[in-house]
């Protein structure tokens, strides 16, 4: 097992797109430096990582969430109908359309979104490749599209979106990795902080204005869900199964500690430093003691919220710059030089066999 600071080397490593051209191919050939191989990037970057239990966790954590949704809209169903029975139908059905709405819709576009290939061998890496050169393009395109059809988005520079059009026009990859790459590191990296800035001023504004747990548990998870698929559309792309993972995790964490936040009575502590003049007036301090409480649980979980986010961006990032090292790396034998060595091979072993059987 490699340990994080592979992620944080590869956030500063700077990787400059192909360039075409013939005569100035000869000229770059002469002065670059030697192609990383695959195995050396394997050796780098690749972690051994069990694929399969990955993904079987990330849907049982993916289930962990939707539960906790249902959980909390089953709650707040279940007050209304002891207030009155109708009151609870209504709530019911209107829990139905907000389930759907701030779980199912935010899950179906995060599964749905292009994702890159980085975790390879020799035998996987030229297959791997092609998928990112294929994702590459969807994402570019999906980008122009978006600027194209909806006037005024804002989240992306123009001058630059002008250059990633020609380059999904013409189908030029190197004009696409580069174009993205400073997308990437200009306007998007700015719109995405003001996501997180919004939701998480969202999250700590809800927590103070509500003063129930489960309301706390739900708002905070729709928060952080609709945060995570804002984001993730805003790249065009989500991070692999074994970091996704990670970042619902980190939502289910969120969801539990608001869930306990709204229990805590942080702020008594507080108030009764305030000596003996708080005392002399109970209904003050007890004021006071609800603000402060839900002013500590607001900030608790705005904060946590902004951790999620700039996870998010963290992972995104890392993986784009791996993609972006790997279309770069030296691969001695694609899958199919391979194939064809070993069929090779098979066919030498089978007619030295009947060469000695006929002998």
């Amino acid at each position: 097992m490699k340990s994080k600071k592979n992620e944080l080397a590869i956030s500063d490593a700077v990787v400059a797109p192909a360039v075409g051209g013939c005569a100035e191919g000869k000229a770059e050939e002469s002065k670059s430096v030697e192609k990383m191989t695959i195995y050396e990037y394997e050796e780098k970057y690749v972690k051994r990582q069990n694929v399969k239990l990955a993904k079987a966790v990330l849907y049982m954590l993916t289930a962990l969430i939707g539960l906790v949704f249902v959980w909390a809209f089953f709650s707040i169903s279940k007050s209304a109908y002891e207030l009155h029975p109708y009151a609870g139908y209504a709530a019911g059905g209107v829990s139905v359309v907000l389930f759907v709405l701030l779980y199912v819709v935010p899950m179906i576009k995060i599964y749905r979104s292009p994702y890159f290939i980085t975790n390879v061998n020799y035998k996987t890496a030229a297959k791997a490749k092609r998928h990112n050169k294929k994702a590459r393009y969807v994402i570019a395109s999906e980008i122009v599209g978006l600027c194209n059809t909806v006037a005024g988005v804002g989240w992306y520079d123009s001058f630059t979106v002008e250059k990633l059009e020609a380059g999904v026009k013409f189908h030029d990859d190197g004009v696409i990795r580069e174009q993205l790459t400073a997308l990437y590191k200009g306007s998007v990296k700015k719109s995405a902080r003001q996501v997180i800035l919004q939701s998480s001023l969202k999250s700590a504004m809800y927590s103070a204005l509500s003063q129930d747990k489960k309301i706390d548990s739900l708002l905070i998870g729709a928060v952080n869900l609709q945060m995570i698929k804002d984001i993730i559309f805003l790249y065009g792309f989500r991070p692999s199964e074994t970091r996704l993972l990670k970042i619902f995790a980190s939502v289910i964490k969120n969801s539990l500690v608001a869930y306990g936040l709204g229990g805590v009575n942080i702020g008594n502590g507080i108030v009764r430093t305030m000596g003996d003049a708080i005392k002399g007036i109970p209904f003050l301090g007890e004021v006071i003691s609800t603000v402060v409480d839900s002013s500590v649980q607001g900030l608790a979980n705005g904060t946590l919220t902004a951790v999620i986010g700039y996870q998010t961006i963290k992972y995104l990032m890392v993986e784009y710059k791996l993609q972006n090292i790997l279309e770069d790396v030296e691969i001695a034998q694609t899958e199919e030089e391979l194939e064809q060595t070993c069929k090779e091979i098979e066919r030498e072993l089978r007619s030295k066999k009947k060469g000695k059987a006929t002998a």
